[in-house]
Protein backbone atom coordinates (compact mmCIF):
# COMPACT_ATOMS: atom_id res chain seq x y z
CA UNK A 1 0.00 0.00 0.00
CA UNK A 2 1.28 3.47 -0.90
CA UNK A 3 0.33 6.99 0.09
CA UNK A 4 -0.52 9.54 -2.58
CA UNK A 5 -1.43 13.21 -2.70
CA UNK A 6 -4.03 13.88 -5.39
CA UNK A 7 -4.84 17.59 -5.42
CA UNK A 8 -8.27 18.54 -6.74
CA UNK A 9 -10.11 15.33 -5.86
CA UNK A 10 -13.39 17.24 -5.66
CA UNK A 11 -13.14 17.85 -9.40
CA UNK A 12 -13.64 15.75 -12.51
CA UNK A 13 -10.18 14.28 -13.16
CA UNK A 14 -8.92 14.33 -9.57
CA UNK A 15 -11.93 12.45 -8.21
CA UNK A 16 -11.63 9.68 -10.79
CA UNK A 17 -7.90 9.31 -10.18
CA UNK A 18 -8.33 9.27 -6.39
CA UNK A 19 -11.09 6.68 -6.67
CA UNK A 20 -8.92 4.33 -8.71
CA UNK A 21 -5.95 4.67 -6.37
CA UNK A 22 -8.16 4.00 -3.35
CA UNK A 23 -9.66 0.88 -4.93
CA UNK A 24 -6.13 -0.49 -5.29
CA UNK A 25 -5.75 -0.24 -1.51
CA UNK A 26 -3.70 2.94 -1.29
CA UNK A 27 -4.03 5.90 1.06
CA UNK A 28 -5.08 9.10 -0.74
CA UNK A 29 -4.91 12.64 0.59
CA UNK A 30 -6.40 15.58 -1.26
CA UNK A 31 -6.38 19.36 -1.11
CA UNK A 32 -9.28 21.16 -2.78
CA UNK A 33 -10.76 24.64 -2.36
CA UNK A 34 -14.15 23.54 -3.77
CA UNK A 35 -14.19 26.49 -6.19
CA UNK A 36 -15.45 24.25 -9.00
CA UNK A 37 -15.64 20.79 -7.44
CA UNK A 38 -17.94 19.50 -4.70
CA UNK A 39 -17.43 17.56 -1.49
CA UNK A 40 -19.79 14.91 -2.88
CA UNK A 41 -17.26 14.17 -5.65
CA UNK A 42 -14.49 13.29 -3.21
CA UNK A 43 -14.32 9.48 -3.00
CA UNK A 44 -15.07 7.88 0.35
CA UNK A 45 -11.89 7.17 2.27
CA UNK A 46 -9.96 10.16 0.93
CA UNK A 47 -8.28 12.35 3.57
CA UNK A 48 -9.61 15.82 2.69
CA UNK A 49 -7.99 19.17 3.42
CA UNK A 50 -10.11 22.17 2.45
CA UNK A 51 -7.92 24.96 1.10
CA UNK A 52 -5.64 26.28 -1.64
CA UNK A 53 -2.49 24.47 -2.70
CA UNK A 54 -0.67 27.81 -2.91
CA UNK A 55 -1.29 28.58 0.78
CA UNK A 56 1.66 27.76 3.01
CA UNK A 57 -0.63 26.97 5.94
CA UNK A 58 -2.21 24.22 3.83
CA UNK A 59 1.16 22.92 2.66
CA UNK A 60 2.30 22.74 6.29
CA UNK A 61 -0.54 20.32 7.07
CA UNK A 62 0.75 17.93 4.38
CA UNK A 63 3.94 17.26 6.32
CA UNK A 64 1.90 14.80 8.38
CA UNK A 65 2.28 12.27 5.56
CA UNK A 66 5.17 10.85 3.56
CA UNK A 67 3.97 10.62 -0.02
CA UNK A 68 5.13 8.08 -2.57
CA UNK A 69 3.97 10.44 -5.32
CA UNK A 70 2.19 13.74 -5.80
CA UNK A 71 -0.45 14.05 -8.53
CA UNK A 72 -1.05 17.78 -8.92
CA UNK A 73 -4.42 18.05 -10.68
CA UNK A 74 -5.94 21.04 -8.86
CA UNK A 75 -5.91 24.49 -10.40
CA UNK A 76 -7.95 26.96 -12.38
CA UNK A 77 -8.48 25.11 -15.65
CA UNK A 78 -9.97 27.50 -18.18
CA UNK A 79 -8.22 29.81 -20.61
CA UNK A 80 -11.27 32.06 -20.68
CA UNK A 81 -11.57 32.31 -16.90
CA UNK A 82 -7.86 33.09 -16.55
CA UNK A 83 -8.63 36.55 -17.95
CA UNK A 84 -10.96 37.28 -15.02
CA UNK A 85 -8.11 37.25 -12.50
CA UNK A 86 -4.63 36.57 -13.95
CA UNK A 87 -2.96 36.83 -10.54
CA UNK A 88 -5.19 34.12 -9.05
CA UNK A 89 -4.58 31.97 -12.12
CA UNK A 90 -0.82 32.27 -11.58
CA UNK A 91 -1.17 31.43 -7.91
CA UNK A 92 -3.38 28.39 -8.37
CA UNK A 93 -1.51 26.92 -11.36
CA UNK A 94 2.12 27.94 -10.84
CA UNK A 95 2.77 29.04 -7.28
CA UNK A 96 0.95 25.93 -6.08
CA UNK A 97 3.23 23.75 -8.21
CA UNK A 98 6.36 25.33 -6.77
CA UNK A 99 5.07 25.00 -3.20
CA UNK A 100 4.32 21.30 -3.72
CA UNK A 101 7.69 20.67 -5.36
CA UNK A 102 9.32 22.17 -2.29
CA UNK A 103 7.24 19.81 -0.16
CA UNK A 104 8.58 16.87 -2.16
CA UNK A 105 12.14 18.11 -1.85
CA UNK A 106 11.90 18.54 1.94
CA UNK A 107 10.09 15.26 2.64
CA UNK A 108 11.85 12.96 0.17
CA UNK A 109 8.89 12.36 -2.15
CA UNK A 110 10.46 11.06 -5.36
CA UNK A 111 7.65 11.47 -7.92
CA UNK A 112 5.61 14.46 -9.06
CA UNK A 113 3.03 14.16 -11.86
CA UNK A 114 1.52 17.41 -13.12
CA UNK A 115 -1.68 18.13 -15.03
CA UNK A 116 -0.44 20.51 -17.71
CA UNK A 117 -2.44 21.45 -20.80
CA UNK A 118 -2.42 21.57 -24.58
CA UNK A 119 -3.03 25.30 -24.08
CA UNK A 120 0.73 25.76 -23.73
CA UNK A 121 1.10 25.26 -27.50
CA UNK A 122 -0.96 28.26 -28.58
CA UNK A 123 -1.70 28.44 -32.30
CA UNK A 124 0.00 25.69 -34.29
CA UNK A 125 0.16 25.50 -38.07
CA UNK A 126 -1.96 22.63 -39.35
CA UNK A 127 1.01 21.30 -41.30
CA UNK A 128 2.58 20.41 -37.93
CA UNK A 129 -0.41 18.42 -36.72
CA UNK A 130 -0.75 16.18 -34.88
CA UNK A 131 1.50 18.30 -32.71
CA UNK A 132 4.50 16.63 -31.05
CA UNK A 133 6.04 17.86 -27.82
CA UNK A 134 9.50 18.45 -29.26
CA UNK A 135 8.60 19.93 -32.63
CA UNK A 136 6.74 23.12 -31.69
CA UNK A 137 7.87 26.12 -29.66
CA UNK A 138 5.06 26.70 -27.14
CA UNK A 139 3.48 30.16 -27.43
CA UNK A 140 0.46 30.25 -25.11
CA UNK A 141 -2.46 32.55 -25.96
CA UNK A 142 -3.95 32.73 -22.46
CA UNK A 143 -2.71 33.47 -18.96
CA UNK A 144 -3.73 29.91 -18.12
CA UNK A 145 -1.39 28.51 -20.77
CA UNK A 146 1.47 30.72 -19.58
CA UNK A 147 1.09 29.44 -16.01
CA UNK A 148 1.02 25.82 -17.12
CA UNK A 149 4.14 26.29 -19.23
CA UNK A 150 5.99 27.95 -16.34
CA UNK A 151 5.11 24.99 -14.11
CA UNK A 152 6.53 22.58 -16.68
CA UNK A 153 9.89 24.36 -16.45
CA UNK A 154 9.84 24.23 -12.64
CA UNK A 155 9.30 20.46 -12.88
CA UNK A 156 12.18 20.12 -15.34
CA UNK A 157 14.56 22.00 -13.02
CA UNK A 158 13.54 20.00 -9.96
CA UNK A 159 14.19 16.81 -11.92
CA UNK A 160 17.56 17.90 -13.27
CA UNK A 161 18.91 19.56 -10.13
CA UNK A 162 17.25 17.64 -7.30
CA UNK A 163 16.59 14.22 -8.86
CA UNK A 164 12.80 14.17 -8.41
CA UNK A 165 11.07 12.10 -11.10
CA UNK A 166 8.67 14.56 -12.70
CA UNK A 167 6.18 14.45 -15.55
CA UNK A 168 4.12 17.14 -17.25
CA UNK A 169 1.01 15.71 -18.88
CA UNK A 170 -0.23 18.01 -21.62
CA UNK A 171 -3.89 17.12 -21.35
CA UNK A 172 -6.08 17.73 -24.38
CA UNK A 173 -9.90 18.09 -24.25
CA UNK A 174 -11.08 15.70 -21.56
CA UNK A 175 -14.70 14.54 -21.48
CA UNK A 176 -16.81 11.74 -20.06
CA UNK A 177 -19.27 10.75 -17.32
CA UNK A 178 -18.92 12.84 -14.19
CA UNK A 179 -17.90 16.06 -15.94
CA UNK A 180 -19.40 19.22 -14.45
CA UNK A 181 -22.52 20.18 -16.43
CA UNK A 182 -23.14 23.35 -14.43
CA UNK A 183 -19.91 25.18 -15.31
CA UNK A 184 -20.57 26.71 -18.73
CA UNK A 185 -17.09 28.19 -19.09
CA UNK A 186 -15.02 25.03 -18.87
CA UNK A 187 -15.09 21.83 -20.96
CA UNK A 188 -16.30 22.04 -24.55
CA UNK A 189 -18.30 18.80 -24.60
CA UNK A 190 -19.87 19.40 -21.18
CA UNK A 191 -20.84 22.97 -22.10
CA UNK A 192 -22.57 21.94 -25.33
CA UNK A 193 -24.26 18.95 -23.71
CA UNK A 194 -25.54 21.02 -20.78
CA UNK A 195 -26.94 23.66 -23.12
CA UNK A 196 -28.70 21.01 -25.18
CA UNK A 197 -30.23 19.32 -22.15
CA UNK A 198 -31.24 22.51 -20.33
CA UNK A 199 -32.25 24.81 -23.18
CA UNK A 200 -32.70 22.71 -26.32
CA UNK A 201 -30.20 25.14 -27.86
CA UNK A 202 -26.42 25.07 -28.29
CA UNK A 203 -24.54 28.37 -28.53
CA UNK A 204 -21.06 27.86 -29.98
CA UNK A 205 -18.63 30.74 -29.50
CA UNK A 206 -16.60 30.48 -32.69
CA UNK A 207 -16.48 28.67 -36.01
CA UNK A 208 -17.97 25.24 -36.60
CA UNK A 209 -14.71 24.36 -38.34
CA UNK A 210 -12.58 24.72 -35.23
CA UNK A 211 -11.16 21.40 -34.11
CA UNK A 212 -9.88 19.66 -31.02
CA UNK A 213 -8.49 16.37 -29.73
CA UNK A 214 -10.95 14.74 -27.33
CA UNK A 215 -9.62 12.27 -24.78
CA UNK A 216 -11.89 10.12 -22.61
CA UNK A 217 -11.67 10.38 -18.82
CA UNK A 218 -10.76 6.70 -18.26
CA UNK A 219 -7.84 7.02 -20.66
CA UNK A 220 -6.66 10.12 -18.80
CA UNK A 221 -6.73 8.41 -15.40
CA UNK A 222 -4.81 5.48 -16.84
CA UNK A 223 -2.26 7.92 -18.27
CA UNK A 224 -1.60 9.42 -14.82
CA UNK A 225 -1.05 5.98 -13.31
CA UNK A 226 1.03 4.55 -16.16
CA UNK A 227 3.25 7.60 -16.55
CA UNK A 228 3.83 7.75 -12.78
CA UNK A 229 5.00 4.15 -12.84
CA UNK A 230 7.45 4.96 -15.64
CA UNK A 231 8.82 8.22 -14.21
CA UNK A 232 12.51 7.89 -13.39
CA UNK A 233 14.77 9.75 -10.96
CA UNK A 234 16.31 12.87 -12.49
CA UNK A 235 14.08 12.73 -15.58
CA UNK A 236 11.32 15.09 -16.64
CA UNK A 237 8.77 13.47 -18.95
CA UNK A 238 6.90 15.90 -21.19
CA UNK A 239 4.01 14.04 -22.78
CA UNK A 240 0.80 14.69 -24.69
CA UNK A 241 -2.23 12.90 -23.29
CA UNK A 242 -4.24 12.93 -26.48
CA UNK A 243 -6.08 10.67 -28.89
CA UNK A 244 -4.28 11.85 -32.03
CA UNK A 245 -7.67 12.31 -33.73
CA UNK A 246 -8.89 15.60 -35.20
CA UNK A 247 -12.55 16.27 -34.37
CA UNK A 248 -14.36 19.39 -35.56
CA UNK A 249 -16.64 21.39 -33.28
CA UNK A 250 -19.48 20.72 -35.71
CA UNK A 251 -18.94 16.98 -35.23
CA UNK A 252 -19.26 17.36 -31.46
CA UNK A 253 -22.53 19.26 -31.87
CA UNK A 254 -23.88 16.75 -34.38
CA UNK A 255 -22.97 13.86 -32.10
CA UNK A 256 -24.89 15.37 -29.17
CA UNK A 257 -27.96 16.08 -31.30
CA UNK A 258 -27.88 12.60 -32.82
CA UNK A 259 -27.49 10.81 -29.47
CA UNK A 260 -30.20 12.87 -27.74
CA UNK A 261 -32.60 12.45 -30.63
CA UNK A 262 -34.18 15.81 -29.96
CA UNK A 263 -34.92 18.95 -31.97
CA UNK A 264 -32.00 21.12 -30.81
CA UNK A 265 -31.14 24.44 -32.38
CA UNK A 266 -27.56 25.60 -32.89
CA UNK A 267 -26.09 29.10 -33.02
CA UNK A 268 -22.49 29.88 -34.05
CA UNK A 269 -21.69 33.36 -32.81
CA UNK A 270 -19.02 35.19 -30.83
CA UNK A 271 -15.57 34.14 -29.64
CA UNK A 272 -13.63 33.23 -26.51
CA UNK A 273 -10.52 35.16 -25.34
CA UNK A 274 -7.31 33.18 -25.81
CA UNK A 275 -9.03 30.37 -27.71
CA UNK A 276 -7.02 28.25 -30.12
CA UNK A 277 -8.61 27.74 -33.53
CA UNK A 278 -7.58 24.15 -33.81
CA UNK A 279 -5.17 21.61 -32.34
CA UNK A 280 -4.76 17.87 -32.00
CA UNK A 281 -1.82 16.03 -30.53
CA UNK A 282 0.32 13.01 -31.18
CA UNK A 283 0.36 10.49 -28.29
CA UNK A 284 3.42 8.81 -29.84
CA UNK A 285 5.89 9.90 -27.14
CA UNK A 286 3.70 8.62 -24.31
CA UNK A 287 3.17 5.33 -26.14
CA UNK A 288 6.89 4.84 -26.78
CA UNK A 289 8.13 5.91 -23.34
CA UNK A 290 5.44 4.48 -21.07
CA UNK A 291 3.29 2.09 -23.15
CA UNK A 292 0.20 4.17 -22.38
CA UNK A 293 -2.32 4.04 -25.19
CA UNK A 294 -5.75 5.74 -25.51
CA UNK A 295 -8.45 3.12 -25.95
CA UNK A 296 -11.88 4.79 -26.06
CA UNK A 297 -13.06 6.27 -29.37
CA UNK A 298 -14.90 9.58 -29.46
CA UNK A 299 -18.16 7.94 -30.59
CA UNK A 300 -18.03 5.37 -27.78
CA UNK A 301 -17.10 8.00 -25.22
CA UNK A 302 -19.93 10.31 -26.25
CA UNK A 303 -22.47 7.50 -25.98
CA UNK A 304 -21.24 6.76 -22.46
CA UNK A 305 -21.31 10.41 -21.40
CA UNK A 306 -24.75 11.14 -22.78
CA UNK A 307 -26.19 7.96 -21.25
CA UNK A 308 -24.82 9.11 -17.88
CA UNK A 309 -26.14 12.67 -18.32
CA UNK A 310 -29.72 11.69 -19.10
CA UNK A 311 -30.06 9.08 -16.35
Amino acid sequence: MKTYLVTGAAGFVGSKLAEKLLKAGNTVVTVDNLSTGTVENIPDGTRFIHGNCQDQSVIDRLYSWKFDAVFHVAGQSSGEISYDDPVYDLQTNTQSTLQLLQLCLKTGCKKFIYASSMSVYGDVDESKMPVKESEVMPTPKSFYGVGKLASEHYLRIYAEQFGIATASLRLFNIYGPGQNLTNLRQGMVSIFLAQALNNGHIHVKGSADRYRDFIYIDDVVEAFETIAENAREGEHLLLNVSSGVKTKVSEVVESIISELGQNITVQYEGSTPGDQFGIYGSPEAAVNKTNWLPKVSFNEGMKNMISWAIC
